[in-house]
């Protein structure tokens, strides 16, 4: 696991009693480049100054020259110089302030000091978490204009650390403690944890790409080679930089928390499944289809809808039945079968009230959908979806029965999948990235055709990894170490 350091303006700001981290003064820390070197620790920045060409400001700037983690990061520094680099937060942050203080609307003392992401008092926690989400500070002043109804904020402000009594200075180190704590108690290792893998999960989501008995399988794999696998939700955002890498096991969507996850951990500079670009990439499947045309990978003959006038176009080229999907949609969602023109114009006109291009695709039934797993540009795994029971796709949302039905599957080694399926797999995926993607591929009469690259793939155990078995997490486990050494 990664240290943790913390720089303080003089030795005697902090009694290293006080907490269990390294502490070294900002002047040592910026005079002795090569005291950390083949390592990554987390700095953390208390300098007295965080003013532009003072020792705060270079501690921060060479942390991040030197490949080290440091909260604040020069941006932030920027970002609260002045209120017009920060006022776009402003209008999240006072309604977030108001919703706080709805049952209870005595102002609060005001500046409010938020230490680490935590508030002074319960009713302001959640706000203090979104302050703390917008800019990731050790210690920070929220000052209030009491004058509006409700209260609004007038200035965001880095705290005096030099000017702390000493109730507040023990609050700001309690919340340091906090911060950097490991709250999950993940597998026991064989051998000491060397780095600590953020797993974003949903516990109550319905399709998960992965189960919690899977991510456990993978946590005991993982602690086997001195990885501490730690379960984390969307509520916890503001631990992400207490990791070093982040796997992302709920449904993906550039629209909600998960990309805020994958572009936090790009902006720590850890490794992430799944990378913001893969996301952007692989949820639009208009781009899919421009990507892959450019790049002489097939896919099935497809018109782009943008208004009634395509309708007539696209039943021309395609005939029916044909497909019609809303650009973004996953786990088969937003992907419907029509019959016949009436049906295709109901439900395009539907749809175009929520998305302004629809992708209308040739239909070319299968019994099983093929899907080429590739991690880092190598195949992963090799499995046959079946289509569900009485159904056009492997997975039937409108059963009727509550839950979506699925087909069954079939893994294969990889050294025995079709030579032809892993080539077009491999080469649609590289196209997007260096990720873990899962790759949806049918055979035809006239080859290998693309359906389309799934930057969120089912990773379950006892299905996508039956056939190479450990060596699928394994890998996985080596991706994220290889590319935290570098």
């Amino acid at each position: 696991m990664s240290q943790w350091v913390v720089l303080v303006g003089r030795s005697a700001d902090i009694d290293n009693a006080a907490t269990p981290h390294k502490i070294m003064t900002s002047r040592d820390y910026l005079a002795r480049p090569g005291l950390f070197r083949g390592q990554r620790p987390k700095i953390i920045n208390l300098s007295r100054s965080y003013a532009y060409q003072s020792r705060g400001y270079y501690a921060s700037l060479l942390a991040e020259a030197r490949g080290h983690r440091v909260i604040p990061s020069v941006e932030t520094m920027i970002d609260l110089s002045e209120r017009k680099l920060y006022e776009n937060a402003l209008p999240e942050l006072d309604a977030a302030l108001a919703k706080a203080l709805e049952k209870d609307a005595a102002l609060p003392e005001s500046p409010i000091r938020i230490h680490f992401g935590f508030a002074p008092e319960p009713r302001l926690e959640r706000f203090a978490r979104l302050v703390f989400d917008w800019f990731r500070a050790p210690s920070l002043e929220i000052h209030l204009d009491g004058k509006s109804a409700p209260p609004r904020i007038k200035r965001i402000c880095f705290a005096s650390l030099s000017k702390l009594d000493e109730a507040e200075e023990a609050r700001l180190l309690a919340a340091m403690e906090r911060y950097t704590a490991r709250e999950w108690r993940a597998a026991k290792a064989k051998t000491p944890a060397k780095y600590g893998f953020a797993t974003l999960y949903d516990p109550k989501e319905e399709l998960p790409p992965s189960s919690v008995d899977s991510l456990k399988h993978w946590a005991r794999i993982a602690a086997r080679m001195g990885v501490d696998v730690e379960p984390i939700t969307r509520r916890d955002l503001p631990r992400l930089a207490n990791f070093d890498a982040l796997f992302i096991r709920e449904t993906t969507s550039i629209n909600n928390h998960t990309y805020r996850f994958a572009r936090r951990a790009m902006q720590e500079g850890m490794p992430v499944i799944d990378d913001p670009v893969s996301m952007i990439r692989c949820t639009n499947k208009v781009y899919l289809g421009e990507l892959m045309a450019g790049n002489g990978v097939a896919m099935p003959p497809s018109v782009m809808v943008g208004s009634r006038e395509d309708l007539q176009r696209a039943a021309d080229e395609l005939g029916f039945p044909m497909v019609l999907k809303i650009p973004d949609g996953s786990f088969s969602r937003g992907v419907k079968k029509v019959g016949d023109f009436a049906g295709l114009k109901t439900l395009a006109e539907s749809w175009l009230e929520d998305s302004d291009l629809l992708l209308a695709q040739k239909f070319m039934p299968t019994t099983f959908d093929w899907r080429i797993g590739v991690l880092g540009g190598q195949p992963l795994f090799a499995v046959q979806y079946m289509m569900a029971k009485s159904h056009w796709q492997i997975i039937n949302h409108e059963a009727g029965q509550g839950r979506p039905q699925e087909g069954g599957f079939k893994t294969f080694a990889l050294s025995e999948a079709p030579p032809a399926v892993l080539d077009v797999g491999l080469r649609a995926a590289r196209c997007i990235g260096d990720g873990l993607y899962g790759v949806d591929l049918k055979e035809t009469e006239d080859g290998i055709v693309l359906i389309e690259v799934n930057d969120n793939p089912n990773l379950e155990h006892g299905v996508e990894d039956a056939a190479e078995r450990d060596e699928v997490w394994t890998r996985l486990t080596r991706w994220f170490i290889e590319r935290i050494e570098r």
